[in-house]
């Protein structure tokens, strides 16, 4: 917690006044805890520290997932610290974190239940919970499913039965859908979870990408994701429809496709008008589960420890450069070997527009 004299000054009234033990001991406790307090900030943050420390609203390290990638456009396997160069002309940084791979994220499947998708998702239950074992035993699932309205079928939890038979479902029939609903609802189901440094939160949306029922705009959505630190990945089953003489993708919802890439997800389409009239049953979704696997264990987490001069109420920016042929991506941002940002009062670190 950083010092505050409003905190301090009532424990003034505590100084012990007589020689009775009673005011003795209490003026005792009193120093203790005024010592206490008035260590510097970076105690707390640094004592006991683990991959599972909460992240508090005072906490003086914000976390950042990025994308890092060499001239070839390849994912970069080595990269420390000491590699990086911050620019902070206001001294508001005291420090980097870095660290690669994900071995902890909170997952949530929203599955799209109409009859387009249905058979599919079913099918590929085995392959979309298996990914959670490879993300370590502290890893959580979720399940949400939607039609003209999302509901939480299965909340936060280890249990992979739940999960696994949640896939298990009958179709929407003449229903409309309502995807970017059901999203912000994805998002807002994070809330009960802890803020915790290491984890990364996850949605794996799988839909026919027709939305016809959403109250929530596309944009809507996205910026709340942005600013909640939360990812889509969004698995497209699309529809055909004649074009030119030909079978064509039919046109997704708007929004639809940018919902994974603004937010520091992929899109991915499940099939092309090659596959298009071929049996469903011959579609399958475990080379993309094994994408998003490879595309999660390929980024790094990107810190910054901040110091007191940072909640000044004042703005402060500063940049970070990778070394020579590597650039980096911070969601809603694209590749750029110097990224800018900022932390305004109350205390919030953003990638700087341009």
């Amino acid at each position: 917690m950083p010092r505050s004299t409003s905190l301090l000054h009532p424990l003034g009234l505590c100084a012990p006044r007589g020689r009775s033990l009673r005011r003795v001991l209490v003026g005792l406790l009193c120093g203790l805890l005024v010592a206490f307090l008035t260590q510097p900030p970076t105690a707390f943050a640094q004592e006991g520290e683990t991959d599972d420390e909460i992240l508090r609203v005072t906490t003086d390290l914000l976390v950042f997932p990025i994308r890092v990638r060499n001239k070839d456009k390849q994912p970069v396997d080595s990269l420390t610290e000491s590699d990086l160069t911050l620019t902070d002309k206001d001294k508001v940084t005291s420090g980097l974190y870095l660290r690669r791979g994900i071995d902890r994220v909170a997952l949530i499947f929203a599955l799209d239940q109409s009859g387009s998708t249905r058979e599919i998702i079913s099918q590929q239950r085995d392959a979309a919970v298996g990914l959670l074992s490879k993300f370590g035993e502290r890893s959580q699932i979720a399940i949400i499913r939607f039609a003209s309205a999302p509901s939480l079928v299965v909340e936060f939890g280890k249990d992979i039965s739940a999960a696994r038979e949640a896939f298990n479902f009958p179709a929407a029939q003449n229903q409309p859908t309502a995807i970017f609903d059901a999203a912000t609802v994805a998002i807002t189901s994070f809330n009960v979870l802890p803020r915790v440094r290491a984890e990364r939160r996850i949605v794996i949306l799988i839909s026919d990408g027709l939305d016809n029922a959403s109250r929530t705009k596309a944009s809507s959505v996205i910026e709340t994701a942005i600013a909640n630190r939360v990812s889509f990945y969004v698995i497209h089953i699309p529809l055909f429809t004649p074009g030119d003489g030909r079978l064509i993708v039919r046109r997704p919802a708007s929004g639809f496709r940018e919902l994974a890439e603004k937010t520091g997800g992929k899109y991915f389409l499940a099939r092309d008008a090659r596959s298009a009239l071929a049996p469903q049953a011959n579609i399958g979704l475990a080379p993309i589960f094994q994408a998003i696997e490879d595309d999660l264990k390929s980024q790094f987490l990107l810190g910054f420890y901040l110091n007191e001069s940072s909640n000044d109420g004042r703005r402060h920016q500063f940049s970070l450069t990778m070394p020579h042929g590597i650039d980096y991506q911070v969601t809603g941002r694209g590749f750029s070997r110097k990224q800018d940002f900022f932390v305004a009062n109350p205390r919030r670190a953003l990638v700087e527009p341009r």
